[in-house]
């Protein structure tokens, strides 16, 4: 007997359900290690079970490498690190072909990019062709070598880093690779208790070291395929839409988002949608993830630099504008 509109309902809602606590769950163990930082944790979470990268975008010392490290001990994931520096070449990342006298053929040797979280750690210290050897990577979840694909494992996340003070000696991210990043955040300073419950517990390191595993690859695999398959219904990829294409008409833009920052905006949606135990997306869930997911793709003009202006503030006054469906639609 085939299952009922109903009972497909009540299945998906407890998959929901079960989704939402392991969520909860790895968000809880992060945060044995990130203090005070929920919101930036759960971002971090959503970008991987959608399967995107995230550049956090901050000072030293905040943590940034810290979330990477606590991400991959929860999922039980490999982890790699790459220290950008003007000299790096692009094979120091992907990895080179030597030749086996032995075997009297090449071998491929993978770099630290076959790694399930991959740690770019200041990303615009690399020099341009360096930044470009990540291009195919982050798109494709593959690296060509003398003409060679070499699929990276899954779940395969970059987490990249850069210090928006520091500009000395840096290579500004071109709009191509930005536009690759699901999300940008910044990990902001600690609240005081937090900053004191850190300095009277134990050292982050010896944490991380014995950070228990909350789930595994597997595991992950499972929920990014769950929330792949979660329903949208039509008026919200409508809404979705022209929430990204208002950006291209904003007169205080020089480049407004692609229909990759739509793509983009509804794999979060959706995940964000799973992580809250529902089977369905919302407006909320769109509104929410819209500074993170699309503000970083837009170029300001620069009269409204000038004048303070960001792409966060366009987003914000876009959502202002652009219609919400109505819940008796959705």
């Amino acid at each position: 007997m085939s299952e009922g509109p109903n009972g497909a309902a009540a299945g998906a809602d407890a998959l929901a359900g079960r989704f939402s606590q392991m969520f909860g769950a790895l968000a809880q163990n992060i945060e044995r290690v990130i203090r005070g930082k929920r919101e930036k944790v759960e971002l971090a979470l959503i970008c991987l079970l959608a399967e995107g990268h995230l550049l956090v975008e901050d000072v030293p010392g905040v943590g940034k490498t810290t979330l990477a490290r606590s991400i991959s001990a929860s999922v039980e994931a490999r982890w790699g690190r790459i220290q950008f520096t003007p000299d790096l070449l692009p094979s120091d990342i992907t990895g080179v072909s030597i030749f086996n006298q032995g075997k009297n053929a090449f071998e491929f040797h993978p770099g630290p990019i076959f790694s399930n979280i991959v740690v770019a750690d200041e990303i615009n210290r690399g020099s341009p062709k360096t930044q470009s050897a990540l291009l195919e990577v982050m798109e494709e979840r593959r690296v060509t070598v003398e003409g060679t694909p070499h699929p990276v494992p899954r779940p395969f996340m970059v987490i990249a880093t850069q210090n928006p003070v520091d500009m000395d000696g840096t290579y500004p991210l071109p709009e191509a690779q930005l536009d690759r990043f699901l999300m940008r955040i910044s990990m902001g300073y600690p609240d005081h208790q937090s900053e004191v419950a850190v300095l009277a517990g134990q050292p982050t390191g010896a944490m991380l070291d014995t950070m228990p595993p909350i789930a595994g690859r597997d595991d992950v695999g499972r929920m990014i395929e769950f929330a792949e398959r979660l329903h949208v219904a039509p008026p919200l990829y409508d809404y979705i839409v022209r929430v990204v294409a208002a950006t291209r008409e904003h007169p205080e833009l020089r480049l407004g988002a692609s229909p990759r920052a739509s793509l983009a905006l509804l794999k979060a949606s959706r995940v964000r949608a799973a992580a809250a135990g529902r089977s369905y997306i919302v407006p909320e869930d769109v509104k929410a993830l819209a500074v993170p997911v699309v503000a970083h793709r837009l170029i300001v003009t620069p009269e409204a630099e000038l004048r303070g202006r960001s792409g966060a503030d366009v987003v914000g006054e876009v959502l202002s504008s652009v219609p919400t469906p109505q819940a008796a639609t959705v």
